[in-house]
C-alpha cells in the first residue's frame, strides 16, 4: 500500500539531532529561514548546496536561498516527497525517486504485522536469546560497526562513515540505541536505531548465520518498535525499499506493517539560470511521475 501523506515530523537529515552531529564534526552547514538544513561545500571552486530530504515550496525557494547567501551555489535537492514544482522553476531531474518504508508507532503494533513476520517473531522467542539494549558505545572497533563496514564492501552500498555514526551518539546522548541478541553469550544479531525528535530511523542491522537461523533480527526489530512506541515516538523510518535488488530485506521491512511512499528524486538547479533549463525538466517529467506512482509490492 502506498502512503503519499508526508510525515508529521522531520526526517533524520533535517533534524536538530543531525544538525548537532554536523556541528560536532565541524562540517559546513547553513539553515534557511524556514528551518531547512543545507550542507555546503566546494568542489573545484564551485560552491555546492545540498538540501536532503527537504519539504520544498518551489516559489519560495529562490528567496530563501538568496537570503542564505546561496544564490551563486549549485543547488542539489532530494525532496522528501514528490515536488513537480521544481520542473516549473527550471530545476533538472538527475535521479528518479526511491521509495521508503515508514512504520507508524501508534495503535496496535502486533495487529499490523504480516502473518509470516509474526511467525518469525514467535520462532525467535523460542530460541532462548538474550536481548540487551543501550546507548551505542564509543568504540570504532565495535563488532556491529566492523560487520557493517564489511557488509557495505561486499554488497556495494554506502552508509554513513563510522566516525559520523559515533559522532551522532556523542552529540545526542542516548539517541543512538543499540539492540543486541546473544546466543550462549555470543552476539548473533545487532540493530542500531537513531532517535530524532518524535521519530526514529533504522540505521544498521546485521545478523550472523546463527542469527538468521534464529530469526534474531525480527526479535530485535520488535523490541525496537515497542520501546519506541513506549517512548512516545510516532514513526520509524525503515529506509529505502527495492523489490528487485533487495527483495528479502524489503519483505522484512514491510512485514512490520510499514507503508511505502515515494521520495522526490534528485534535482539540480543553478539560480543564475533561473527557468532557462525548464524544457529539459519537462522532457523527463513522464519518467519522474511514473517513479512517484510505482510502489514496491513484494509477494508474501
Amino acid at each position: 500500500m502506498v502512503d503519499t501523506t508526508a510525515p508529521n515530523v522531520p526526517p533524520l537529515q533535517q533534524s536538530a539531532e543531525f544538525a548537532a552531529t554536523l556541528a560536532l564534526c565541524g562540517q559546513q552547514a547553513a539553515q534557511l529561514d524556514d528551518g531547512t538544513l543545507v550542507l555546503t561545500r566546494r568542489i573545484g571552486g564551485l560552491p555546492i548546496a545540498l538540501l536532503s530530504r527537504t519539504r520544498l515550496d518551489p516559489p519560495a525557494l529562490p528567496g530563501l536561498l538568496a537570503r542564505a547567501g546561496l544564490r551563486r551555489s549549485l543547488i542539489l535537492m532530494n525532496p522528501d516527497a514528490p515536488c513537480p514544482g521544481l520542473a516549473r522553476m527550471g530545476a533538472v531531474p538527475l535521479i528518479t525517486p526511491a521509495h521508503v518504508a515508514e512504520l507508524g508507532l501508534t495503535g496496535d503494533l502486533m495487529a499490523g504485522l504480516h502473518q509470516k513476520w509474526r511467525n518469525r517473531l514467535r520462532h525467535a522467542r523460542n530460541q532462548s536469546l538474550l536481548v540487551t539494549q543501550g546507548p551505542l558505545p564509543q568504540d570504532p572497533a565495535h563488532w556491529l560497526l566492523i560487520a557493517e563496514a564489511a557488509q557495505q564492501r561486499a554488497r556495494g552500498y554506502r552508509n554513513w562513515p563510522t566516525a559520523l555514526t559515533l559522532a551522532y551518539a556523542r552529540a545526542n546522548p542516548g539517541a543512538a540505541q543499540l539492540l543486541t541478541a546473544r546466543q550462549r553469550g555470543t552476539p548473533i544479531a545487532g540493530l542500531l536505531i537513531l532517535r530524532h525528535g518524535r521519530a526514529a530511523s533504522y540505521h544498521i542491522g546485521h545478523s550472523t548465520p546463527a542469527g538468521r537461523a534464529a530469526s534474531a533480527q525480527t526479535l530485535l526489530m520488535w523490541q525496537a518498535m515497542t520501546w519506541l512506541a513506549a517512548q512516545d515516538a510516532t514513526r520509524l523510518d525503515l529506509g529505502p525499499v527495492n523489490t528487485e535488488q533487495t527483495p528479502g530485506l524489503t519483505r522484512s521491512k514491510l512485514g512490520t506493517g510499514a507503508r511505502t511512499r515515494p521520495l522526490g528524486g534528485t534535482w539540480a538547479w543553478w539560480p543564475p539560470l533561473g527557468k532557462t533549463l525548464r524544457p529539459l525538466a519537462w522532457l523527463d517529467r513522464a519518467r519522474m511521475f511514473q517513479s512517484w506512482t510505482d510502489a514496491p509490492a513484494p509477494d508474501y
